[in-house]
């Protein structure tokens, strides 16, 4: 239980670092530098190229909102909404690989955000803190 909190926070920090301080040194600090595995199918393996898309979003404008985060052994799903990525909010679902305290592996789930009321359920697809 203890490494799933540690490894919580450790994607929290770096998700906090990068989109909220604009801190791009987080790539170099929390990443593995050699072997990042990259699942994006739009996305090169390699630290450097998850590092050129943040870096452009962010200084192009883009803002993020963490909804909740968890963690089952080595893997964290951090739950977020970002605007300024597409025409209209999107929600993504991140999902990190830790491996001896660096994000190791990457996968994410993207879609388009749907006001509530547009919803079938009426439901939100994002609550901000969750």
């Amino acid at each position: 239980m203890a490494d799933e909190t540690a490894n919580k926070e450790l994607v929290r920090k770096v998700f906090y670092d990068i989109f909220v301080k604009h801190d791009f040194s987080a790539f170099d600090k929390y990443y593995v530098q050699e072997g990042f595995v990259q699942h994006n199918p739009y996305m090169g393996n390699g630290v450097d190229a998850i590092r050129e898309l943040v870096t452009g979003l962010m200084e192009a404008g883009s803002t993020y909102e963490l909804g909740f985060i968890t963690a089952a052994e080595d893997i964290v799903m951090i739950h977020g909404r970002f605007t300024g990525y597409k025409a209209g909010p999107v929600i993504v679902t991140d999902i990190y690989r830790v491996k001896d305290g660096k994000l190791a592996e990457h996968w994410d789930v993207i879609q388009d955000e749907v006001s509530a009321p547009e919803t079938k359920s009426g439901n939100s697809m994002f609550e901000p803190g969750a």
